[in-house]
């Protein structure tokens, strides 16, 4: 999309959509794409797009994001009931309020309840009125959904089912708005959780349907999967279950008192939903991780540029490069569930000396068993991996080549962290590729696959242990790498692998193309077969009852095909997905030797 449009908020694009007539619907798509090759203007908080010689449409954005529908306004003689308003908003980016920046004063631990929608409140007064006698005559009960979520949660489940239905080809701007309805009315009955996934949904159809490089289809489904699982479970949920679905709507930050931190290393932030900065993490004596963030709206050139702006906590003037390689000392400190360090007024922050990775106390993050970093990461953890690697060589994949390393006995393989162009993660790894033999030590993200996969972060420098290489912002040359050494023999082979992409490749492909990919005539027997020697017989079922779900089609007494039965393909293809998921878990703590059922490291 070539226009440069502020973030639209999901309510408005679902109003003005709705208020189309449906000769203007069917037109919807179409004017999106006219509008994007028209030219605009920016001019402060106000965007103007030309629609024609004779018409102008602007787009008013006070404080960087369009909240009205009176905001979007038009000069065509059908406004403001036209199609050109409903395609801007359709066209923008979506303000989704789960990304945007935390606001400089966190609130107080005693008052997180006030963070969360006002449904929700009124839903726990429902619940629990505040009269002694029902307070007294039912304490244990658990919670459950209201009315309102339950209905919220149905809306979402149809909307993504039907976007599903129709895969990424027809799922339109229509369909889109539609969603993003389900998301807002899910966000205002408390279900911050599914609306954000929903957010993230309509994000990825619209880069598939822009052919955006960034767009990812296993990016899609696992969004896709996220919302109908959480709408499917929320009715039927209570208690902590019910809690968890739910979410959050930001992450409540409680005092931590002060803070000894090392720098650790940064990486770049850019996401399809048109945010972008950066996120250096750090760790105290004891191991524990802490995260620094400055990720706000932006393109790859902020990604880029983020590493050279002051960390945003105290009254520091370390940029994220200089923190990653120094120490801090913060008092007054807050921090959220996930690590993150608060920038309330409260929080006071001076530079300290750092260490190497191979000094203390980062060292001891190297020392933790590797099946163990993985087991924490599968079960709830940070996702990080702290490794000691030989290099061997290189394998190519479908996304492109990725390095091969020993590790504690594993071929284990390394890829790119991100593969926007702007980001130097594809170049170092080409040129780390040229140095097999070469030991380092590294930090990466785990990648559940069958294989031992994870996704290159940071190394030391191949020539001075004692610095380190943020592989997303540093670039390597040459001259820094050491002469090649002789790589390590003994390679084991890769395992037989069980043919799981049978049924994985069929949910990615519903997701992309919808139900009729699958309703073609053919026969599945062959594939379940095969999985079937492979002990995965349940995935052979699901794979069955996927391709009959897509099949079945009845007519009526006239002999006219009645509509398809889209509840019963929603189920099959989220049974299927989840299935794949786990397996793939599954598969994943077996490749590195870990324990997928340990409990979550605290």
């Amino acid at each position: 999309m070539s226009l440069d449009l502020p973030p639209v908020a999901p309510a408005v694009t679902a109003e003005l959509v709705q208020g189309l007539t449906p000769r203007l619907r069917k037109r919807l798509d179409a004017g999106v794409t006219k509008l994007a090759g028209r030219p605009s203007v920016r001019d402060g908080d106000i965007v103007r797009i030309a629609v024609d010689d004779d018409t102008h449409l602007e787009l008013h954005a006070p404080g960087g994001t369009v909240t009205s529908t009176d905001a979007i306004r038009c000069g065509c003689l059908l406004a403001p009931d036209c199609l050109h308003r409903a395609a801007a908003a359709s066209a923008a980016p979506i303000a989704d309020a789960d990304s945007e920046p935390e606001p400089k004063s966190e609130p107080e631990p005693e008052s997180q309840s006030q963070s969360l929608p006002d449904a929700v409140q009124a839903s726990v007064g429902e619940d629990a009125p505040g009269t002694p006698d029902s307070q007294s005559a039912s304490p244990a009960e658990p919670e459950t959904p209201t009315p309102d979520q339950r209905a919220a949660a149905q809306a979402m489940y149809d909307a993504a089912a039907a976007v599903l239905e129709a895969g990424t080809d027809g799922a339109g701007a229509v369909l889109q708005a539609e969603l993003l309805r389900a998301a807002h009315t899910a966000r205002i009955s408390g279900l911050p959780r599914i609306a954000a996934s929903a957010v993230a949904v309509v994000t990825q159809l619209r880069a598939a349907r822009r052919a955006d490089p960034a767009y990812r289809l296993a990016e899609l489904t696992a969004a896709l999967r996220e919302v109908l699982v959480t709408a499917h479970r929320l009715p039927g949920s209570t208690g902590s279950e019910l809690a968890t679905l739910r979410g959050t709507a930001r992450q409540p930050y409680a005092p931590d008192g002060s803070l000894r931190l090392y720098g650790l290393f940064s990486e770049p932030v850019l996401t399809a939903t048109g945010y972008a900065g950066a996120v250096t993490w750090t760790a105290d004596a004891e191991g524990r991780l802490y995260t620094v963030s400055d990720v706000v709206p932006g393109g790859p050139g902020r990604a880029v540029g983020a590493a050279d702006r002051a960390v945003r906590i105290g009254d520091t003037a370390l940029t994220h490069r200089e923190l990653s390689r120094a120490g801090l000392a913060v008092s007054g400190a807050t921090v959220s569930p996930t690590g993150r360090l608060g920038a309330g007024a409260g929080v006071r922050a001076v530079r300290a000396s750092g260490a190497a990775w191979r000094e203390d106390p980062l060292a001891g993050l190297w020392e933790l068993p590797v099946a163990d970093q993985v087991s924490r990461a599968l079960t709830g953890g940070d996702g990080l991996l702290f490794l000691d690697v030989t290099l061997t060589g290189t394998v190519r994949e479908a996304a492109g080549d990725c390095l091969l390393a020993h590790c504690d006995g594993l071929t284990l393989r390394l890829a790119a962290a991100h593969d926007h162009p702007a980001l130097p993660y594809r170049d170092n790894l080409r040129l780390l590729s040229a140095a097999p033999g070469t030991r380092l030590r590294v930090v990466a993200r785990l990648d559940p696959s069958p294989l031992p996969r994870a996704l290159l972060l940071a190394t030391d420098h191949p020539r001075d242990p004692g610095a380190h290489l943020d592989l997303g912002l540093d670039r390597l040359q040459h001259a820094d790498l050491p002469a090649p050494a002789m790589a390590p023999a003994g390679s084991s082979p890769a395992p037989d692998e069980a043919p799981l992409h049978l049924l994985r490749r069929r949910v990615h492909q519903a997701a992309s193309a919808g139900r009729r990919v699958l309703a073609f005539p053919g026969d599945s027997a062959t594939d379940s077969r095969r999985l079937g020697r492979y002990g995965l017989a349940c995935a052979g079922d699901l794979l069955d009852e996927l391709h009959s779900a897509a099949a079945d089609r009845s007519r009526d007494v006239f002999g006219r095909l009645v509509p398809a039965d889209v509840n019963r393909f929603a189920h099959a293809w989220l049974a299927a997905a989840h299935y794949t998921e786990e397996v793939d878990r599954s598969l994943c703590a077996a490749a590195w030797g870990a324990d997928p059922a340990l409990p979550p490291a605290p």
